[in-house]
């Protein structure tokens, strides 16, 4: 239940992001709850669908749509009255991104797929809604600028599988691999942390 309920924060705090982005692009309401599920459970969707898991994981609980319908309504509200804390977002945001990394690397490995696919799949369910946010508001998508974001699920996730491959206790090197990715995206925030960039010469 502890999971479930941190999965759900998770799902809002992405509705959030995607909602913020809906608002800088000007859409209406159905273009805010639109792009606020995208990006929430985006990503959750594409692994099921990979995957082959029936029913995608917000049909099988509906509670996750009606967390999404709340959040991006409530940042409808909230930025009417309230400036944006944008440094607090991120930070949950990265919160998120660990929570959905390490959980879709866990049910990867539950289907007993290879390990790099299990890497796949966990970075896939972390980065691939904010990935169908950034086309949809016309940006870059985070994934592919120099920000250290999909390589910090990466990361998290193989040191989770090598933790285990090691015999460490499974909720200790999930713990571990958690914070890895939280840790490795907050540096980026606060650090400025990035990747080397790759420039042409001349």
């Amino acid at each position: 239940m502890m999971l479930y309920a941190l999965d759900l924060l998770g799902v809002a705090v992405f509705a959030v992001s995607g909602a913020l982005a809906a608002g800088r692009l000007q859409l209406d309401l159905l273009g805010v709850l639109v792009l606020a599920a995208l990006t929430a459970i985006g990503g959750g969707t594409l692994r099921d669908l990979l995957m082959n898991r029936h029913p995608v994981f917000w049909m099988a609980r509906p509670a996750y749509l009606l967390v999404i319908a709340a959040a991006a309504l409530g940042t409808v509200l909230y930025v009417q009255l309230l400036p944006i804390p944008t440094q607090a977002l991120r930070v949950a945001d990265a919160l998120g991104l660990a929570l959905f990394a390490l959980s879709g690397a866990q049910l990867a490995e539950a289907a007993r797929l290879s390990p790099i696919i299990v890497v796949v799949m966990g970075t896939m369910t972390g980065v691939a809604g904010g990935l169908m946010r950034d086309l949809c508001s016309n940006q870059v998508p985070l994934l592919l600028r120099q920000d250290i974001y999909a390589s910090a699920a990466i990361a998290g996730i193989t040191l989770y599988l090598l933790l285990k491959a090691l015999g460490l206790k499974p909720s200790w090197a999930f713990g571990a691999g958690l914070a890895a990715v939280a840790a490795l995206r907050i540096g980026a925030i606060f650090m400025g942390w990035h990747l080397p960039v790759f420039r042409l010469p001349g």
